[in-house]
C-alpha cells in the first residue's frame, strides 16, 4: 500500500513508515503547492499524511478513489473536508495529544511579551534607539485572566497563569463549578468575564457559536485597558472590531497567533498598529511537538493500513478491524446519536445513560459507548481534541456520570441504542436503530417517534400543532432557496407540540434560522450536521 506524505515530516516519523512492512512511502513535502500534480498522484494512494500546508478539499478527494485514511500531524483539521472524506469511507485521524502543552505555553509567552512590549522594544533597539522611557509595562501579578474555553489547552493555560499568581476566571458552558474549583479557578458567565478580566485569552473551537464571539458588542462590555490574546483559531476575534477597539483605547494591546485569512493579508489593519504583536500560527511549532505528532501520525496510519485498527479518528471510533466488520453500522449510529445530543446541548449534562438492546449485547460495546461520548463532547471542546481514547476521561473530568445497561431484547427493534442526557432541570432521550443491513435511523426524540435519517444538514423545528405551520415553514425555506430533501414529523398529543426533522441540501445561515424562529407557531428551530 502507498502512503503519500504531502508536508514536511520529521525523520522519526518517516522512519516508522519506511520500516512498516507492506507500505511504500512517497515523500513529497511540496506537492500541495502543485494541485494538478497532487490530484494525479493521490489517485493511487492508500494513506495520506499531512500537516497544515495541505488542503484536502472535496475536489482533491474526488481523485482519491483508493484513499483509506488521512492522518493529520497535529490537532487542527480545518484543512480537511471531513464530510467529503466520510462520504468516501475515508478515515480522518489527528494527533491531539502532541501539542497541547506547546500551544498553551505559546499563549502564556504571547501574554508576557505583550505586557512588557518585548517585540516593540527589540525593534527599537535594532533601529539604533534607546527608548527606555517609552516602553512602560505592567505586572501580571494579581491581574485577572479571563479564559474563553476551558478545555485541554485552556486548563493548561489556567495552571500556568496560577503559577504566575494571576487570578483566573473562565467561561465554558460545559465546565462545572466543581471542576473549576478543583482547578483553582472561578467559573463565570461570558459577560461577567468581559467586565472583570484584565487579559482575555481564547481557547475554543471555531464554529457557529464561537465565530466572532469577541466582537464590537463584547469590547463595549470590557474594562478599559484590557489585553486580548488569541492562539486558538482565526475568526474567534472579529479583526475589524478589534482594530477599532484598539484605536478607541478600549483594548490596550493584542497578541495574535492566528488570523481569519492565512497567510495574513499585508493590508490587514491590525498589522499597522504598534499595540499588536503577532506570530505566523506558531502555537504548535516546537521541536518536541513536531516530533511527537510525526511519530503519532506515522504509527496510527501504519497500524490502520496493516491491521485495520483505528486510533484518534475524528469520523469513526477507535476499534479493531475485526469488530468494525461486525458492528460498523451500529457504531456509526451511536456516534450520530451522540453528535445530535452534543450539538443540541446548551449546558453540560450531569449524566449520560446509555441502554443497548438486542443482539448487539453479545459483542464488546466499549467502542459504541466511546462513539457516543465522542459525539456528545466534540461540540464542547477544542477542535480535534476529542477522540475515542480520551472521551471517557474527558467526560469524567467534566463531572459527567456515565451509566451503561444491556437488555437482551426490545419489543419493536432487533437492535436499539438509547441515549438519555440528564441536565440540572431536564432530560433528553434519543434512540436509534438500524434499518435493513446498514441504514441508521433516529426512532425516538423525547416523546416523539420519527424515523429520521441522521445524515447531512438537518433542521430540527419544534412548533405548535395547528393548521398551516408546516406550510409556512416550507414556504419560508423555499423563499430562501433552502431545498428540503426529506422530512419526518412527530407529534406529542399531550403537549400539543410537534417536532420535525428537515433534511436540507445545504447549510442554513444563522440569519435564515433566526427568521424561521419568528414564524407564528414556531417554538424553536435548531440546525445540526451529522
Amino acid at each position: 500500500m502507498k502512503v503519500l506524505i504531502s508536508d514536511t515530516l520529521s525523520d522519526a516519523g518517516l522512519e516508522i513508515f519506511r520500516q512498516a512492512k507492506g507500505i511504500e512511502v512517497l515523500y513529497e513535502p511540496d506537492i500541495h503547492k502543485d494541485l494538478e500534480k497532487f490530484k494525479t498522484i493521490i489517485a493511487d494512494i492508500d494513506g495520506l499524511a499531512i500537516r497544515s500546508g495541505s488542503k484536502v478539499t472535496a475536489d482533491l478527494l474526488a481523485h482519491a478513489k483508493k484513499l483509506k485514511v488521512i492522518g493529520r500531524a497535529g490537532i487542527g483539521v480545518d484543512n480537511v473536508d471531513i464530510p467529503a472524506a466520510s462520504k468516501m469511507g475515508t478515515i480522518v485521524m489527528n494527533t491531539p495529544g502532541g501539542n497541547v502543552v506547546t500551544t498553551a505555553e505559546h499563549a502564556i509567552s504571547m501574554m508576557c511579551a505583550l505586557t512588557r512590549q518585548i517585540p516593540q522594544a527589540t525593534a527599537s533597539i535594532k533601529a539604533g534607539k534607546w527608548e527606555k522611557n517609552r516602553f512602560m509595562g505592567a505586572e501580571l501579578f494579581n491581574k485577572i485572566l479571563g479564559i474563553v474555553g476551558c478545555g485541554n489547552i485552556g486548563k493548561i493555560v489556567a495552571d500556568r497563569a496560577l503559577g504566575l499568581k494571576m487570578k483566573v476566571i473562565a467561561f465554558d458552558p460545559f465546565l462545572t463549578a466543581e471542576i473549576a474549583s478543583e482547578l483553582g479557578i472561578e467559573k463565570v458567565e461570558l459577560n461577567d468575564l468581559f467586565a472583570r478580566a484584565d487579559y482575555i485569552t481564547c481557547h475554543t473551537p471555531l464554529n457557529d457559536k464561537t465565530k466572532h464571539i469577541i466582537n464590537k458588542e463584547a469590547f463595549a462590555k470590557m474594562k478599559k485597558g484590557v489585553f486580548i490574546i488569541n492562539c486558538a483559531r482565526g475568526g474567534i476575534v472579529k479583526e475589524d472590531d478589534l482594530a477599532a477597539a484598539i484605536e478607541a483605547k478600549i483594548v490596550a494591546g493584542a497578541a495574535l497567533d492566528v488570523f481569519e485569512k492565512e497567510p495574513v493579508d499585508p493590508s490587514n489593519p491590525l498589522l499597522k498598529l504598534d499595540q499588536v504583536i503577532c506570530t505566523p500560527h506558531l502555537g504548535a511549532a516546537t521541536e518536541e511537538a513536531q516530533e511527537n505528532v510525526a511519530l503519532d501520525v506515522a504509527q496510527q496510519i501504519a497500524d490502520f493500513l496493516i491491521n485495520g485498527n483505528i486510533v484518534n479518528a475524528l469520523n469513526a471510533p477507535n476499534v479493531s478491524g475485526e469488530l468494525l466488520k461486525k458492528l460498523g453500522a451500529v457504531i456509526t449510529l451511536s456516534g450520530k446519536i451522540g453528535s445530535l445530543h452534543g450539538q443540541l446541548c446548551k449546558e453540560s449534562p450531569e449524566e449520560i445513560r446509555i441502554a443497548y438492546y438486542g443482539d448487539i449485547i453479545k459483542h464488546p460495546l466499549a467502542s459504541l459507548t466511546t462513539a457516543i461520548l465522542q459525539g456528545v463532547l466534540k461540540p464542547m471542546m477544542e477542535e480535534g481534541s476529542v477522540n475515542a481514547v480520551n472521551a471517557p476521561y474527558l467526560a469524567k473530568d467534566r463531572g459527567i456520570k456515565v451509566q451503561e445497561s444491556k437488555i437482551s431484547s426490545h419489543s419493536d427493534y432487533a437492535t436499539l441504542v438509547e441515549v438519555t442526557l440528564k441536565f440540572k432541570d431536564s432530560e433528553r432521550v434519543i434512540s436509534g436503530s438500524i434499518f435493513g443491513n446498514a441504514s441508521p435511523r433516529i426512532v425516538r426524540f423525547n416523546n416523539l417517534f420519527p424515523e429520521a435519517r441522521p445524515e447531512g444538514h438537518i433542521l430540527i423545528v419544534e412548533n405548535q400543532d395547528k393548521p398551516g405551520v408546516i406550510g409556512k415553514i416550507g414556504t419560508y425555506l423555499g423563499q430562501h432557496s433552502v431545498n428540503i430533501s426529506r422530512m419526518q414529523l412527530g407529534l406529542d398529543e399531550a403537549s400539543g407540540r410537534a417536532t420535525a426533522f428537515y433534511n436540507v441540501a445545504s447549510d442554513v445561515s444563522e440569519e435564515i434560522l433566526s427568521g424561521l424562529r419568528k414564524i407564528d407557531g414556531i417554538i424553536e428551530a435548531t440546525k445540526v450536521y451529522l
